[in-house]
């Protein structure tokens, strides 16, 4: 039996129950089975108690579009099947059961990707009278378990943590991938007012001209090559890229604006050395971030940049909402607690950061979770923020805030993709290879 099949995915999956007979899926299952087993003895270990949640649910807003099922007895009515067991979980916490676990089947109307499926399994979770440092620590202590037994290695704790802002602005990404350096410079000050109007009206415009540093790359990437990159980040939403060749004499695309010392200068920022290229990105900060993150991950796996060792870090102080064209909407999901001072705060959503944070693996999210709102007043605030009115609030989750209304305990949790995190334990490129039966 072929370890590594070469034979095209469409009859691999037409004839699964013989693909499953190669050795290297019948090792992924079984990295599977063996996290599902970790978890449950080192969650059960500590105090958490396994609930099943239901499958036929009303639908509730996760950021995907929901999967429906008719009903027969109320023709013209649907149920959803779950995106998460959220309010499931939550009302578990109003209900006194302290810790709660699940490996819990959700459903997600979307696309097909290397590491997304329409279903998936997620290790999910949630905890009473806690908060994020003690979430982080059994978290922590839980991973270290994972590749302890799975991979026989010992990793070291505790994670270092990274703010959103600190990701984007070093990384260009919320999931950053530190295994390697080509980290993002702000040179907005060095370029402007210098008679180049597409840096002057980008930073003028609140954004910033941004860029990185890739070592050797005068000789490794031709004026071709650069023309390809543009063409890949053009996909994030920037309409060019500028570049400077480190060399001498020095060459950029922006040479008829920028003299050589300015140049010389812009280099320094990079802390360039002889045969380096600059690569430089202008616009508002999203679509910068975006592209030169999205480069400096390219760049890296294309040049064989990214060390082999394990990569765990934690993204924490996210924005509590992203504005959008039709208004707000949660970065997490709408129980997410916002960090407050007082309710004077929610007058000013675009400042509110969430007391929110994301596990990343590898340059990978591999899980999620926040401290939830277990106030009922700022629920409806948080509601009404995202535009909705006190009918639509009440018709959609007026069976929350009257639990609410009875106790509710702070809470938080976390949930892990299964699906994602055994392909990178099991070192597969797809989640399909460490599932057994694939969309």
């Amino acid at each position: 039996i072929e370890e590594d099949s070469k034979t095209k995915e469409e009859l691999r999956l037409k004839y699964r129950f013989l693909d499953l007979r190669r050795p290297d899926l019948q090792r992924n299952l079984m990295v599977r089975s063996k996290v599902a087993t970790t978890t449950r003895n080192f969650l059960a270990e500590n105090g958490f108690l396994e609930i099943e949640t239901p499958t036929l649910i009303k639908s509730s807003p996760e950021g995907a579009r929901d999967y429906l099922v008719p009903s027969r007895v109320y023709p013209g009515s649907f149920y959803a099947l779950p995106q998460s067991p959220q309010l499931f979980k939550q009302l578990l916490m109003v209900s006194g059961y302290d810790r709660y676990f699940q490996l819990a089947r959700c459903y997600r109307d979307e696309d097909l990707r290397a590491d997304r499926q329409p279903e998936f399994t997620q290790i999910d979770m949630e905890l009473s009278f806690t908060d994020a440092d003690e979430i982080i620590a059994i978290q922590e202590g839980f991973l270290k378990e994972v590749f302890k037994k799975i991979k026989g290695k010992e990793i070291t704790t505790p994670f270092r943590r990274f703010s959103y802002d600190e990701a984007m602005e070093r990384f260009g990404s919320d999931k950053p991938d530190t295994r390697f350096g080509m980290e993002l410079h702000d040179i907005s000050g060095l370029v402007i007012n210098k008679g180049f109007n597409v840096f002057d009206k980008a930073v003028s415009e609140g954004g910033s001209v941004r860029g990185i540093c890739v070592k050797g790359g005068s000789e490794k990437y031709s004026r071709k090559g650069i023309d390809r990159l543009t063409e890949l980040a053009k996909d994030y939403g920037i309409s060019g890229i500028a570049w400077i060749r480190y060399t001498e004499p020095i060459k950029s695309s922006i040479g008829k604006f920028y003299s050589n010392s300015d140049l010389e200068e812009i280099a320094r920022a990079f802390n360039a050395e002889k045969g380096d290229l600059i690569l430089l990105a202008s616009g508002i900060n999203k679509v910068v971030f975006d592209s030169l993150g999205f480069l400096r991950n390219h760049i890296a796996k294309e040049q064989d940049l990214i060390e082999e060792r394990i990569d765990l870090l934690w993204v924490t102080d996210f924005p509590m909402f992203s504005l959008e064209d039709d208004g707000h909407k949660a970065m997490h999901h709408p129980f997410t607690s916002p960090k407050l001072n007082s309710l004077e705060d929610l007058k000013d959503p675009k400042k509110l950061k969430a007391d929110a944070y994301d596990i990343v693996l590898n340059g990978n999210e591999i899980g999620g979770g926040s401290i939830r709102i277990h106030d009922k007043d700022v629920q409806k605030e948080i509601f009404k923020i995202l535009g909705m009115d006190e009918e639509e609030i009440e018709a959609k989750f007026g069976f929350l805030l009257n639990a609410f209304s009875y106790g509710v305990p702070p809470h938080g949790g976390l949930a892990y993709g299964l699906d994602r995190l055994c392909m990178i334990l099991a070192g597969a490129s797809s989640i399909k290879d460490v599932i057994a039966f694939p969309k």
